[in-house]
């Protein structure tokens, strides 16, 4: 059986590691935060990216059809 001395010290270790686990799952919340910030940068530059070759190969079709023969 325990006495009230152990249950106190049982308690006490008990709220500590539960004060401990809190902070940790905010700290870890906000690195979850920034990093979903930088995923959403990164897409975005990708896009930007991927729209800025299309538009540079459609650009570069055009070019080649209307440009003269290189012996011209």
């Amino acid at each position: 059986m325990m006495d009230g001395v152990e249950l106190d010290e049982r308690l006490v270790d008990l709220e500590t590691k539960s004060a401990y686990q809190e902070h940790l799952i905010q700290a870890l919340n906000e690195v979850i935060i920034e990093q979903q910030q930088q995923l959403d940068a990164l897409l975005k530059d990708m896009l930007g990216l991927k729209t800025y070759l299309r538009d540079m190969n459609a650009q570069e079709s055009t070019d080649v059809v209307d440009a003269p023969p290189p012996h011209y």
